[in-house]
């Protein structure tokens, strides 16, 4: 039954303001007992503008234990005419589709249909449609052909993940390519309600205006010391930290401030009124200048920095490559024994590979086949092997890094490759600092196209289109994961806008340039979704053994692996609250299997969201509560954890420049040659001319700088952004549960932080590890760079 409607009366005088921009209203409707308990209502909007409306609840009703029904709506809502249907919000009960009271079963359906949206036409900012499109919206053919991109999605060639649809005309000399919009647009269409919230918004744009006022300003007036585009001495890069650059009074500059708010370039002006470009001292060199440099430091961070997730055990030496020894010919490692055998503290390299000592950060295959198209431009890279050993101290020490190149007769007839090893002193220590470079630069790349963007950003979009399209806001599965989709379609639709789209910021500071995404495609071909949780991840790689003995049932071969340590202590607080939570709700795996929308949800996610994998056998069945466990704890730790972790100590770990390159400009120079006498008489002027140059260092730092900011209202693991998201009281106790074993987590970071024999949680750099510390206890809303906590969702 439908009531009676009621209007809401003195709209322009709210009862209460809670906060800038929230009101309180009430009103009062007729109820016939009847009706029964109230489970939805309807809500037509007659003014001329949308409004958001939060939350409706239904105080001092008849019958009710507490007298209270709560709508949890968080819901943009237009005006009238701007729907062929009704709006309709239901109260934060929970109910499986087969137990959804009859009188609720249409509207549940109807609601569904309409999310849908029926695959035309382009979308408007107040359509609700979730659908699928391929990434074919990155290139702009119409404006140059060096602009042009392949389309990324629905090919053999080019899979990958599918992302939001928006039905923008396709560009005229390219009919599979959609068009764009204009490049600082930020109107790109997601779901209205999947957009940042006011204050997301206003956080997001004082960051990224910063950032343009930062990297335009070195653009347009060449903002350097001596030499165009370089930085002289390492001195020059921490002037950027330490005392800022003055910026020059121009017309330039006054016409962006006359487009800022003050307080948003408040930083940029020092208290004698000159503007300065300075950036946050970056963690990295916040206690010691140089620890960066020091092998240790290099090791240490390939399993307590920013990306912890390539490094791998070694279990064949030398090394072998997988690629086609048709295509590529002898791709095999050039290392040996006599590279490696003075550092292993006694072992043979036999017993080092036995006892599992020798570890690998491989970046030969996935980087070989773009070499040569990569090095056309003006980036200079080698694919490089790194070879480390851990020590008996529980640290690591690189042993060899190995340097290659195509050879120069075709890439079928094999790899040119340079092994060098370690050196500290004269020029073989210089030699050795730029070989650590060229495979940090490699590292960089493959962190922020692989390791971030495809692997959390691109590979979640499809599950967020797919439980709008499939799972009501009445389902207990839509409720567990909603919190964790947040913010996700909106930053990813701004990143194919400014980021990830030809000539974008991406391009134009990390090595691979216009191959970036292409690269990111070819690496999707190997993506399997069963291994991105973290115990199959780190048993993949060899960085653990099943062992029912160790806590987790895991072995960890690093003992003080940062990563793994922590992450496995977040992955089992993960994976009991989701068991826990669904085990309310099907109790047995008939239900399961009965679950018509769970089921089409599952379907669709395979066949449409990551359709070009959707005949591989590694598929979980959706017939178990273990199938759904674990399925549902891969997708929180993806979008929580794992982002966390490789996202934000991108400032931390990256922000100087020299401690983890983007980009190489030119090659090792050779014994004999007048570079090579070069860098014997000025080590450090080659290394910076090697590296990134100082506009792209400009550029990317102030990228990262956005990119590692929590916002001031992050909702983090362990945490929802209301406290009556479910009415189901079960549901809420085993939460309660997963929050305190979160605080606990916290608690033990801090703990092994400050405990000296865990070497590798603060090293050389005196930094701890803190990007997996929860961050759930803090409740104060303070954003920033702080270098820890662990947001629901890929949310920037």
């Amino acid at each position: 039954m439908v009531g009676e409607i009621a209007y809401l009366q003195d709209w322009s005088a709210p009862k209460t303001s809670i906060c800038a921009g929230e009101s309180l209203f009430s009103l009062t409707f007729t109820w016939i007992e009847s009706m029964g308990i109230p489970a939805a209502f309807i809500v037509k909007n007659f003014h001329g503008e949308e409004f958001f409306l939060k939350t409706v609840t239904l105080e001092d009703f008849p019958g009710i234990g507490n007298g209270r029904i709560h709508f949890v709506c968080d819901s943009w809502v237009y005006p009238a005419n701007k729907y062929k249907y009704d709006r309709v919000f239901f109260s934060n009960q929970s109910y499986l589709p087969g137990d959804t009271p009859d009188a609720l079963r249409r509207y549940r359906e109807d609601e569904l249909v309409n999310l849908r949206g029926d695959g035309t036409g382009e979308l408007k900012e107040w359509d609700r449609v979730y659908d699928y499109a391929v990434y074919n919206d990155l290139g702009a053919p119409d404006l140059r052909p060096s602009l042009a991109r392949p389309v990324l999605g629905g090919s053999k060639e080019h899979p990958y993940p599918r992302r939001g649809r928006t039905g923008r005309r396709p560009t005229m000399k390219d009919p599979n390519s959609e068009s764009r919009l204009p490049l600082l647009s930020l109107d790109i269409y997601v779901p209205r309600d999947e957009r940042f919230g006011h204050v997301k918004m206003s956080d997001f744009l004082e960051y990224a205006l910063k950032a343009l006022v930062q990297t335009l300003l070195p653009l347009l007036e060449g903002l350097c010391n001596s030499t165009p585009n370089e930085f002289d001495t390492f001195q020059d890069v921490l002037n950027l930290y330490e005392g800022g650059i003055q910026l020059p009074f121009t017309p330039v500059l006054d016409a962006i401030k006359n487009l800022i708010p003050i307080d948003m370039i408040k930083d940029m002006i020092s208290t004698d009124g000159q503007r300065i470009l300075k950036f946050p001292l970056p963690q990295v060199i916040q206690a010691d200048k140089w620890a960066w440099r020091t092998d240790e430091e290099f090791a240490r961070e390939m399993i307590a920095g920013v990306n912890p997730v390539i490094i791998r055990c070694l279990q064949v030496f030398p090394p072998v490559s997988k690629l086609n020894p048709q295509a590529y010919g002898n791709q095999n490692s050039t290392i040996t024994t006599e590279h490696i055998q003075k550092n292993l503290q006694g072992l043979t390299v036999d017993e080092a590979l036995k006892n599992n000592r020798l570890f690998i950060l491989d970046h030969h295959d996935m980087l070989m086949p773009y070499v040569n198209r990569i090095n056309s431009t003006t980036t200079k890279l080698y694919a490089t092997r790194t070879i480390l050993f851990l020590k008996d101290d529980g640290t690591l020490t690189p042993l060899a890094i190995e340097l290659s190149l195509p050879h120069p007769e075709g890439e079928k007839h094999g790899a040119v490759s340079q092994v060098y090893t370690p050196a500290h002193e004269g020029v073989e220590g210089s030699v050795w600092q730029l070989a650590k470079a060229f495979a940090a630069v490699n590292d960089s790349g493959v962190h922020q196209l692989i390791s971030h963007w495809l692997n959390t950003h691109a590979s979640i979009e499809p599950f967020v289109i797919a439980t709008n399209r499939q799972l009501s806001v009445l389902h207990p599965i839509h409720k567990l994961l909603n919190p964790h989709y947040r913010d996700t379609m909106n930053i990813n639709a701004l990143a194919r806008q400014t980021l990830i789209n030809a000539g974008g910021l991406l391009e134009s500071t990390v090595f691979p340039a216009k191959y970036a995404m292409e690269m990111s495609s070819m690496v999707y071909k190997n993506w399997v979704f069963t291994e991105q949780g973290l115990p199959a991840d780190l048993i993949k790689r060899g960085m653990a053994v099943q062992d029912p003995s160790q806590p987790h049932n895991l072995r960890l071969r690093i003992k003080d692996g940062p990563y793994a340590v922590d992450g496995l202590e977040i992955w089992s607080a993960i994976e009991t609250w989701v068991k826990d939570y669904c085990s309310i709700y099907y109790p047995t795996d008939a239900a399961i299997r009965a679950d018509s929308e769970l089921q089409s949800w599952w379907t669709e996610l395979r066949e449409k969201g990551h359709g070009d994998k959707k005949d591989e056998p590694w598929w979980p069945k959706m017939q178990t509560l273990n199938d759904l466990t674990q399925t549902c704890t891969t997708i929180i730790w993806v979008a929580s954890a794992l982002h966390a972790a490789v996202n934000f100590g991108q400032y931390p770990y990256s922000g100087y420049h020299p401690s983890r390159p983007t980009v190489s400009r030119q090659f090792m120079p050779s014994p004999g040659s007048p570079e090579y006498a070069e860098l014997a008489r000025n080590p450090d002027t080659v290394f910076l001319r090697t590296i990134t140059s100082q506009l792209q260092t400009l550029l990317g730092v102030s990228l990262i700088e956005i990119l590692s900011k929590h916002t001031s209202d992050e909702v983090y693991l362990g945490q929802r952004s209301t406290a009556e998201w479910t009415a189901d009281s079960a549901a809420l106790e085993v939460f309660k549960k997963f929050g305190k074993k979160l605080v606990e987590i916290e608690n033990r970071i801090i703990e092994m932080n400050n405990d000296e024999k865990w070497k590798n949680r603060t090293g050389p750099a005196k930094m701890p590890y803190t990007l997996l510390y929860p961050n759930t206890s803090d409740y104060s809303g303070v954003g920033g760079l702080t270098g820890r906590g662990i947001p629901n969702s890929v949310s920037i």
